[in-house]
C-alpha cells in the first residue's frame, strides 16, 4: 500500500500561555498543501515492525514516529503479522511543516485499511494524539482551527485558493528554543485568528493574506534574520502575505497570479537564501490519503 503524507502550513499561530503541563494553549488556523511523503507499508509474515527511509539521518526505530504510530494500532488490536515501512521523505525535515505527524498520520490510516481494523477517522485522530499534538489534524487534513495544544480541531470552509511559494533556509531551528525564549506580555503582538476565521469563511483571498500571523516570528526572525530576508524578499515580488510556518524556519507566501509567484520562486534561487524553494498549491480536504 502506498500512501501519501500531506505538509501542512499555518496560516495563523497564536500561543495564549504555558500550561501547568509544559505544554502551550495555542490558537491555529492550520492548511494543507500539495506537497507530501510517499509511505509504502507492507505486510509481513513475521512480526515487528521495521523501517527504512531516503534520509540517513533519520531514525528507523521508535525514535521515528512512523514506528510509533504503528506500534500504538498494532499493539492495541494485538496484530500477529510483520509491517515494513518504507519512508520517501520528501517534506522538508524540522521546517514547521508537519512532516513527521503527517508521516504517522498516514501509517495509522494506511494500517487501519491494511489490517481492517474498521476505525472511523475520528477514531484515528482520538490515537493520533497520544502519537503527536499534530498527528489528529493530519489525519483529517483541508483547512481547520486547531486549539488546545492542537489536538482540538473544527474543520473550516476551504480556504479561498491560490499559489503558494515554500522557501526554507538552511538554518535550523530548534522548537524548544523557540517557547522558550516567547515572551508573552502585554507588549505581544498576537495575530487577528478571528478576522482570519471571517476572512476564509467569506473567500477573501486578499484579507486572509493581509491577515496572516504567527507569534513565534517574535522569537525567530530577530535570532534568523534570513527568515525576514525571505518574507520580505517574497512580498517585494508579488507576495499577497509571506509568513513563517509554524516554528521555523519555513516561510511561504501566498500569490494570486502564477506569474508573480514563478519569477518570485527564480529570484529566491538566485539569492541562495534559501535551500529548498517549492511551488504549490492548497490541498483541500476530501481527497484520499492514498496514492491510486
Amino acid at each position: 500500500m502506498r500512501l501519501r503524507a500531506m505538509a501542512k502550513i499555518n496560516l495563523g499561530l497564536d500561543v495564549l500561555g504555558k500550561r501547568a503541563d509544559g505544554y502551550h494553549d495555542v490558537r491555529m488556523i492550520m492548511q494543507t498543501v500539495h506537497m507530501y511523503d510517499t509511505l509504502d507499508l507492507t505486510m509481513r509474515v513475521r512480526p515487528g515492525i521495521t523501517v527504512e527511509t531516503n534520509l540517513p539521518f533519520l531514525p528507523v526505530d521508535k525514535g521515528n514516529l512512523v514506528y510509533r504510530a504503528a506500534q500504538l494500532l498494532m499493539e492495541e488490536f494485538a496484530i500477529k503479522n510483520g509491517l515494513h515501512i518504507r519512508l520517501n521523505k520528501h517534506i522538508p525535515v524540522a521546517a514547521g511543516m508537519a512532516g513527521g505527524s503527517s508521516d504517522a498520520a498516514a501509517v495509522l490510516v494506511g494500517v487501519n485499511r491494511m489490517f481492517h481494523l474498521g476505525l472511523s477517522r475520528s477514531e484515528l485522530m482520538k490515537r493520533g494524539v497520544q502519537v503527536g499534538a499534530d498527528v489528529p489534524y493530519c489525519v483529517m487534513r483541508g483547512t481547520a482551527l486547531a486549539e488546545g495544544i492542537g489536538e482540538a480541531l473544527t474543520p473550516l470552509p476551504p480556504a479561498p485558493d491560490c499559489h503558494v511559494l515554500i522557501a526554507k533556509p538552511s538554518v535550523n531551528v530548534s522548537t524548544r528554543y523557540v517557547y522558550e525564549h516567547l515572551r508573552l506580555d502585554s507588549g505581544t503582538v498576537h495575530p487577528d485568528i478571528d478576522g482570519l476565521l471571517a476572512c476564509i469563511d467569506r473567500g477573501d483571498l486578499s484579507g486572509m493574506a493581509a491577515g496572516l500571523g504567527n507569534v513565534l516570528e517574535s522569537v525567530t526572525v530577530p535570532a534568523w534574520p534570513v527568515i525576514g530576508e525571505i518574507k520580505e524578499s517574497m512580498m517585494e515580488n508579488g507576495a499577497l502575505g509571506a509568513l513563517m510556518s509554524g516554528s521555523g524556519p519555513t516561510v511561504f507566501g501566498l500569490y494570486g497570479d502564477v506569474a508573480r509567484a514563478k519569477q518570485a520562486r527564480e529570484v529566491l534561487r538566485r539569492s541562495e537564501k534559501a535551500k529548498i524553494v517549492y511551488l504549490t498549491k492548497l490541498f483541500h480536504s476530501g481527497g484520499s490519503t492514498r496514492d491510486e
